[in-house]
């Protein structure tokens, strides 16, 4: 096990006192930075980026050679498990992923399978590639955090397809044949669990589960479907590795309303988009005596605002937490939180926005800190 020399974020995760808020972004690896854009155009390809260990351990460490960020993620994509499945996944400019094989009739459904792990050898070499990359002098700058899509997402995109503006496909499914999505849910699930725990001896230090299509469904529905998939996965996560907690983060983008069920599934954060304030989610928390750490919530639009107003916007968030209770006793209100965006960055974003960001991030929360 190499030793951590900045364990913030892990250690906001599991609702320990930190010095400064940690931060970290959805996206950080992508479009928006130069760099990027120059090693996808070697790699020739979005999937040629992705399905090669070297470019996306590349591509991990560009942002944090930029920005004074507290964790890594691994730079790969929510589509690779149904690509394993053969479901035959591609990108084409300017429409994004589709696959060759949805999952419209009874009998591709029936003939689904688990995912065959050797097929995403390229991930778990990725993996590992990082988190030798992030160690210097025996030392590890920061820790990485492996992801999935969750369950009910990944099922979107592969009944329908592609992306969606409404998944009609998926929803139709979900409607009239429950006992078919219910079955692609399972064998997705079984897949999303196994995926992260190959991801976690390969050398992933958290695990973020993206529910980005759960606001879509009906209230009843997200439960029965979504929320019941993931917590199949995380029953089925390793929670400690290296002599270290794994942290477990879910994110249902459209989710607040849900918070209270999100609580019950076993993840150790919960990360928020910008519907819900902060110090309202951690009221909500901690009155069903579930005190789980946060994660979020700045609109990921405000970074186009300019620095000034990047910086006020940025000590909201802060300011907002910092009135509410803290998660318990002899912590600030500012624990057991990491700072985030409430969904990916934006491709358009400049750069620089992202420092006016982080600059704010660790010098109003030190700052807010110290009036304790």
């Amino acid at each position: 096990m190499s030793l951590l020399l900045n364990d913030r974020f892990l250690k906001a995760c599991l609702g320990e006192a930190v010095d400064q808020t940690p931060l970290w972004l959805m996206r950080q690896a992508g479009r928006y930075l130069p760099e990027y854009n120059a090693t996808r155009a070697r790699a020739g390809s979005f999937l040629g980026l992705a399905k090669n260990p070297a470019y996306a351990t590349e591509v991990t460490l560009q942002p944090l050679d930029r920005y004074p960020l507290d964790a890594a993620i691994l730079f790969s994509d929510i589509l690779t498990i149904p690509d394993a499945m053969g479901l035959g996944l591609k990108f084409t400019a300017g429409e994004g992923p589709s696959f060759d094989h949805p999952l419209r009739t009874e009998d591709a459904v029936k003939k689904l399978r688990i995912a065959d792990m050797s097929e995403l050898k390229y991930v778990f070499e990725a993996v590992s590639e990082i988190r030798k990359a992030l160690i210097q002098d025996g030392k590890q700058r920061i820790p990485l955090i492996g992801f999935s899509g969750s369950p009910w997402t990944l099922a979107c995109y592969m009944i329908d397809g592609s992306s969606s503006d409404d998944f009609r496909h998926a929803k139709t499914m979900m409607f009239s044949r429950p006992d078919l999505l219910q079955h692609i849910l399972d064998i997705n699930a079984q897949s999303v669990a196994a995926y992260l725990t190959e991801q976690v001896k390969a050398g992933a230090q958290a695990l973020m589960i993206f529910d980005t299509w759960g606001g879509m469904l009906p209230d009843g529905w997200y439960q029965k479907m979504s929320l019941a998939s993931m917590q199949k996965v995380i029953g089925l996560l390793p929670r400690e590795h290296e002599g270290r907690k794994i942290p477990v983060i879910m994110f249902t983008k459209g989710g607040a309303i849900w918070l209270n069920d999100m609580a019950q599934v076993g993840a150790d954060v919960i990360a928020m988009d910008w519907t819900m304030s902060l110090s309202r989610a951690r009221k909500q928390l901690l009155a069903l005596n579930k005190p789980l750490a946060l994660q979020g919530n700045l609109d990921p639009l405000i970074l186009f605002s300019g620095p000034a107003e990047i910086a006020k916007q940025t000590s909201m968030v802060l300011d907002d937490l910092a009135s509410a209770p803290a998660l318990k006793s002899g912590l600030h209100p500012l624990d057991g939180h990491v700072f985030n965006l409430g969904h990916g960055i934006s491709q358009f974003t400049p750069p620089e926005s992202v420092t006016a960001l982080a600059e704010t991030v660790i010098n109003h929360s030190k700052a807010l800190r110290s009036k304790q």
